[in-house]
């Protein structure tokens, strides 16, 4: 077979890449806002299964846009999903992104409870007015995130959970207990997931707060 390679100015090339997303998925039942996020982790990950697997609390996007516009931070599990968020238009609002896994007291204490760094990490920020907490990668920070729901301050309570691990052990299972919450969330259900599906509903949810 061969190839045919587009001639497209580089500033359109994401626009022409939703346009082609838009068309491949047809009609479907997502209202506007919902379709934008969809989108969006269909093109960081070009897999369309994600239009099937993508679970929405019913106020999980009106939850992330009034939390990135109060100006809460955002929380994530590695620092990967840090570095993907669009801090530049994070900031307008007043909000930062946090990630504790790198740090030495965080390493100190996993070592010597026998917990994974993201999960001690997940615990240890969510006491910074934290708006999201995006998981992509380890569903040990997942499940840490549900324990400690009940136990924080209601005050302290994240607006809306992002939680999309991949992988093969609790993966699936951690989502699958997040998608039976009563609180604002946003996962997908099964093994496929990642830090790249976590960053774009984020960034997502960031471009739909400057629409509004």
């Amino acid at each position: 077979m061969k190839s045919t390679i587009m001639e497209i100015a580089p500033e359109a090339i994401e626009a022409e890449s939703f346009r082609i997303i838009a068309e491949e998925l047809g009609p479907t039942e997502f209202d506007p806002r919902t379709f934008k996020v969809v989108q969006r982790v269909i093109h960081a990950t070009g897999d369309f299964s994600f239009a099937e697997s993508l679970v929405f609390y019913p106020q999980a996007i009106d939850a992330g846009i009034a939390a990135i516009r109060a100006g809460r931070n955002i929380l994530t599990d590695v620092n990967m999903g840090a570095a993907g968020v669009s801090k530049g238009l994070l900031a307008a609002w007043g909000g930062s992104v946090i990630c504790k896994v790198a740090d030495p007291e965080v390493d100190r204490i996993a070592k010597e409870s026998g917990l994974t760094r993201s999960e001690v990490a997940i615990e240890m920020g969510l006491t910074e007015n934290i708006g999201i907490v995006s998981v992509g990668n380890a569903p040990t920070a997942l499940l840490k995130v549900m324990e400690c729901w009940d136990a924080l301050a209601p005050e302290l309570r994240p607006g809306l959970v992002v939680g999309v691990p991949v992988g093969f052990v609790n993966a699936a299972e951690s989502k699958e207990l997040l998608s039976e919450k009563t609180y604002p969330f946003i996962t997908c259900l099964g093994r496929k997931g990642g830090t790249p599906v976590a960053v774009a509903i984020v960034n997502a949810l960031i471009r739909l707060a400057k629409e509004v």
